[in-house]
C-alpha cells in the first residue's frame, strides 16, 4: 500500500460538501481510449457555426473550457473539470486556510444551496445555516451561473462585503444578509471535557493536520483525567475532506490492522483498501502521529453524532466504527455520498476531478444514496425535528450515482410520501399556531454544537453514562 500512496493525495475540494478525493498527477494523454469520430464531426460543427454565427465573438479558450466542464459536470453531481482558480482554491482548503465567505456548497435546482457554515465564519456569524438555498449574490440571481462561477462570486478580498439572498424552506421565506469576507482559517479538531467525565471532541472537516490534532487532544485530555468514562466523536456538520484524515481518526480508535473502508471501480488503480496502518494515513515522511495515542481510546465507550450533514468521509469514519461494533452511531441518517473522486492535473495549474469509484464500509456496504443509518435515532431538538423532511440529501440530486446494492425507487416514492405527509402536518399546526408563536419558530436556532443547550449532544453523554436518554420522535430517514 505504502508504494502507492506515496505519490497519491487525498483531498476535498471546497465548492462541493464532503468529496473524498485523489490527486494524482498522471500522463493522462496517454491513457485516451478510441475517438467517436462522428460525435467529434458534430461537436466540430456545433464549434464553428457559434464561432460564425453567435451575436458576439467568443474566445474559443473560454467555447472550449465551457465544453469541458459541460460535459464533466453533467456525469454527477461531484465531478467536475478545475480551471486555473479552481484548482487554486482546493489546494488552499486542503490547508484548511483560504479568504472568502466560510461555506461548503452543493447545487440544488439552479441554486446555490448551504451545505455547512464552517464554525467561527463570517458565514456562521451572520446566521446561515446548513440548507439555505442562494438565490443572489447582490445583484445576480444566481439561477443560470454554474458553481463555479458562484464559487467565484462569492470569493473576494478581506474586507470586501457580498450580500446573499437567502431562500429558507423552514421558515418559507426570503431574506438579504450582508456578509464581509474574511480569511477563513479552518480548526479542524476542538474538544473539551463533560463534567470531568466525557471526552467530547469535534472534527469539523478532515485536513491535512486532522489526525496529529486529534492525537494531541486525545492525549492531553488523558492527562488531564485518566478516568475518562466515554467520548463522543461529532461529526453533525462536517462535510469530508481528506481521505486520510477518515481513515486515521478511525484508527486511533480501532485496533492496529483493522480494515476501514474500501474502494472500487472500473479501473484496477481505484481497487483499494485501506486500513488501520500509518502507511495509509500518514500524509508525510515523519512518525506515526497515532503511536503516542494512550491505549484506553481503543476500548472506551465511544458515541458518534451524525446528522443529513454529515458526508463522505464522515460517512466512511461512522461506518467503519459501527461495522466494527467500535461505536455506537447516534444521531440522524448521513448524507449518502459514497463515491471517490479523482483529480488528475491536466496542466500546471489545471485539473479534472472525476468520480473513479464507489467506496464500501469494511462489512462490504455501499452507502451510496442512503447513508449511514444511527443505531439509536436522536433529535437536535427537544421537541422533535419536524423540519428534517425539508432537508435533502444524496438521493435527492437528479444526477446522483445509484446504489448497485439497493434498488433506490421503492425508497424514493416512499420518501416522497412521507414528505408530503409531514409537509401537511406541519401545514396544519401553523394554522393553529399565534402570529406570535409563528415568528418565535421562525426565529429559533440550534444551539451551538459542544453548549450545555446541546440537545443531541446531552443525550449521547447520558447514554455514555448509563441514564436515561431520549430517542428521536421523528421516523428515521
Amino acid at each position: 500500500m505504502r508504494p502507492i500512496l506515496k505519490n497519491t493525495l487525498f483531498i476535498a475540494i471546497g465548492a462541493i460538501a464532503g468529496v473524498v478525493i485523489t490527486w494524482q498527477v498522471t500522463a493522462v494523454a496517454q491513457q485516451n481510449a478510441a475517438l467517436p469520430l462522428e460525435e467529434l464531426r458534430l461537436f466540430t460543427s456545433v464549434f464553428g457555426s457559434v464561432k460564425r454565427e453567435y451575436v458576439e465573438p467568443i474566445e474559443d479558450k473560454k467555447l472550449l473550457t465551457d465544453a469541458v466542464k459541460g460535459m464533466v459536470n453533467s456525469l454527477d453531481p461531484h465531478s467536475a473539470f478545475l480551471d486555473t482558480k479552481d484548482f487554486s482554491d482546493m489546494q488552499e482548503q486542503t490547508q484548511g486556510r483560504f479568504a472568502g465567505l466560510g461555506i461548503e456548497i452543493s447545487s440544488e435546482d439552479g441554486l446555490v444551496k448551504v451545505m455547512n457554515p464552517i464554525e467561527d465564519s463570517p458565514a456562521a456569524k451572520a446566521g446561515i445555516q446548513s440548507g439555505d438555498l442562494i438565490t443572489r449574490l447582490d445583484d445576480k440571481p444566481v439561477r443560470g451561473m454554474t458553481l463555479d462561477q458562484a464559487v467565484r462570486k462569492m470569493r473576494g478580498a478581506p474586507g470586501t462585503k457580498i450580500t446573499l439572498t437567502i431562500y429558507r424552506k423552514s421558515e418559507e421565506r426570503t431574506f438579504p444578509i450582508t456578509i464581509t469576507r474574511a480569511e477563513i482559517k479552518v480548526q479542524s479538531v476542538k474538544s473539551k471535557l463533560i463534567d470531568n467525565a466525557i471526552l467530547w471532541v469535534r472534527i469539523t472537516s478532515f485536513q491535512e493536520r486532522t489526525v496529529p490534532d486529534l492525537a494531541k487532544r486525545l492525549t492531553e485530555a488523558y492527562q488531564a483525567n485518566p478516568d475518562i468514562k466515554g467520548v463522543v466523536l461529532d461529526l453533525r456538520n462536517n462535510g469530508g475532506g481528506i481521505l486520510q484524515g477518515a481513515v486515521g481518526v478511525s484508527a486511533a480508535f480501532l485496533p492496529s490492522g483493522s480494515t476501514i473502508v474500501s474502494t472500487k471501480g472500473q479501473s484496477a488503480s481505484s481497487k483499494q483498501v485501506y486500513k488501520a496502518e500509518p502507511a495509509n494515513y500518514r500524509l508525510s515522511e515523519g512518525g506515526d502521529a497515532l503511536s503516542n495515542v494512550p491505549a484506553i481510546f481503543k476500548k472506551i465507550p465511544l458515541v458518534v453524532l451524525t446528522n443529513a450533514y454529515s458526508a463522505s468521509a464522515s460517512e466512511i469514519v461512522s461506518g467503519a466504527l459501527q461495522d466494527l461494533k467500535r461505536a455506537t452511531i447516534m444521531g440522524k441518517t448521513t448524507f449518502g455520498k459514497g463515491s471517490v473522486q479523482t483529480v488528475r492535473q491536466i496542466t500546471s495549474d489545471t485539473a479534472l476531478k472525476i468520480t473513479t469509484a464507489y467506496y464500501y464500509t469494511p462489512n462490504g456496504r455501499s452507502i451510496q444514496a442512503y447513508g449511514i443509518k444511527p443505531d439509536i435515532a436522536v433529535d437536535q431538538n427537544p421537541e422533535g425535528d419536524p423540519y428534517d423532511v425539508l432537508i435533502t440529501r444524496e438521493i435527492d440530486s437528479e444526477n446522483h450515482l445509484k446504489n448497485k446494492q439497493k434498488a433506490e425507487d421503492q425508497v424514493l416514492s416512499d420518501r416522497e410520501k412521507r414528505r408530503m405527509a409531514e409537509l401537511q402536518a406541519l401545514e396544519e399546526k401553523n394554522a393553529l399556531m399565534t402570529p406570535e408563536d409563528r415568528l418565535k419558530e421562525k426565529n429559533k436556532k440550534l444551539p451551538e454544537f459542544g453548549s450545555v443547550d446541546d440537545f443531541m449532544l446531552q443525550q449521547a453523554k447520558a447514554y455514555l453514562l448509563g441514564q436515561t436518554f431520549i430517542r428521536s420522535k421523528s421516523k428515521l430517514e
